[in-house]
């Protein structure tokens, strides 16, 4: 039979091709190319020669042969579907070949059995070979996906390995931004420490001039009594060494009163001066936070006496006009007075500074036109409304610009010029009152004036 040849022609040609496909085993090339040519040999030999007899069992051992390499040897397993396909027609043409060769009766008996089956292998050959040629495309479409999964892998493990190098670069920069900020932190808070205590320091300096100043007069009447009690001593002296008949004894009874007149006055400054000297210890002493109970109306005019001294120390030109208001009904509240007494002289600073800069710009004009009729103007006024202490704190000065009233409570923020002003007083002052339960809110017209209003709990 022909079928044989082609058979073993298309195994031959298969396994080849399976070969060169998944490079697998190259001893097997030369081998089955030796095979091809034999193959080719014999049917060539058949043809010409006519030995269709003795061909036959050649074919069927070749095609027997083959089939048995290809299920012994693992690296022809690709070729087997194709054998399973083959291997009815394969028996069919075997057992024809061996019936051929036994007597006819025998051939008549069981030849139309295997003609019947020759179809059947043919059809079976067909019907395997489609589906084995769908199961290897739906193999090498599985096939094809696992290799885009497994390249899309190696991507997603390529790009993986670049973002952990990105993330790990981004983290170091974090890490670093992390610590430069730290760092700024710590300058930023240092800073705010030491601007905070600069604040202070010009809060102590501004009541160290005043209590200098205070004090400076009940001194100086202490002195010039002193010095007139000494003169009026020694005229005393002077008229008692006269005889007796020569002495004026109203005139003695005159120094007399006039040296206790003096050392009452002496007596007076010196106890006004002690109660400057512990008044300034007062204000000196370390700050507990604890609360008291004060008078808010001699804290307020202290304050308003000394930052007004102090002013006058620095700028001896400085003059203002204090007006004071005081409801004597309102008695002693429980405050730190060292804090509230902080805040009141922050607020009368910026109202003197507020006149003084007034002052200053009208000064050309009035120079000019001939007036001379702005008087800067400091007033305080207390009053305890609906069991609320409210002070006013108002200025003839020039106001707070209106787009700016919001944020003169924030820290480090100031209207004065760069160098005069570290922008924490209003902030610490408002921070202050909202410590002792209280409110602190400001009325301003640019140009005028501003009024602080201060509600602390009577």
């Amino acid at each position: 039979m022909i079928a044989e040849p082609i058979l073993i022609f298309f195994l031959v040609w298969k396994l080849r091709k399976i070969l060169q496909k998944f490079s697998v085993r190259p001893e097997w090339e030369k081998p089955l190319k030796l095979a091809m040519f034999a193959l080719v040999t014999i049917f060539a030999a058949q043809l010409i020669f006519s030995l269709e007899t003795i061909t036959i069992w050649i074919w069927d051992v070749i095609i027997l042969s083959l089939i048995a390499v290809i299920f012994k040897r693992k690296e022809f397993y690709a070729a087997r579907n194709i054998v399973i396909a083959f291997l009815p027609l394969v028996i069919v043409s075997i057992l024809t070949d061996i019936i051929k060769l036994l007597p006819d009766r025998v051939y008549d008996n069981y030849g139309g059995y295997l003609k019947f089956a020759f179809p059947f292998s043919i059809i079976w050959m067909i019907v395997m070979l489609i589906i084995f040629n769908k199961q290897k495309k739906a193999l090498e479409k599985e096939h094809k996906k696992v290799q885009e999964q497994e390249e899309q892998k190696k991507i997603i493990a390529s790009r993986k390995a670049e973002l952990e190098v990105l993330v790990a670069e981004r983290t170091s920069e974090i890490m670093q931004q992390k610590n430069e900020l730290e760092q700024a932190l710590i300058e930023l808070r240092n800073t705010q420490s030491q601007l905070i205590q600069s604040e202070k320091m010009a809060s102590l300096g501004t009541l160290t001039a005043g209590i200098a100043h205070e004090i400076q007069n009940p001194l100086n009447f202490v002195n010039n009594f002193s010095e007139v009690n000494t003169e009026l001593i020694e005229e005393l002296k002077g008229e008692k060494s006269k005889v007796k008949s020569e002495r004026d004894e109203k005139l003695e009874d005159e120094i007399l009163s006039n040296l206790s007149q003096n050392l009452e006055k002496i007596l007076f400054h010196g106890k006004r001066a002690d109660a400057i000297v512990k008044g300034m210890l007062e204000h000196s002493r370390i700050n507990t936070g604890q609360k008291q109970p004060a008078d808010i109306n001699d804290l307020a005019d202290e304050y308003l006496r000394l930052a007004y001294h102090g002013l006058r120390a620095k700028d001896k030109l400085f003059n203002a006009k204090l007006e004071t208001d005081f409801d004597s009904t309102i008695g002693e509240i429980n405050i730190v007075p060292q804090d509230i007494g902080r805040v009141l002289l922050n607020l009368f600073n910026n109202a003197f500074y507020a006149a003084m800069e007034k002052k200053k710009n009208l000064t050309g004009f009035q120079n000019l036109s001939g007036l001379n009729n702005y008087e800067p103007t400091v007033s305080v006024k207390t009053k305890k409304v609906d069991g609320k202490v409210k002070i006013h704190v108002k200025d003839n000065g020039i106001g707070i610009p209106q787009k700016v009233v919001d944020k003169i409570f924030q820290p480090f923020f100031t209207t004065k010029p760069t160098g005069q002003g570290t922008g924490l007083g209003l902030s610490l002052s408002y921070d202050i009152i909202k410590a002792h339960g209280g409110e602190i809110n400001v009325e301003t017209k640019e140009g005028e004036g501003s009024e602080f209003v201060i509600q602390l709990p009577g």
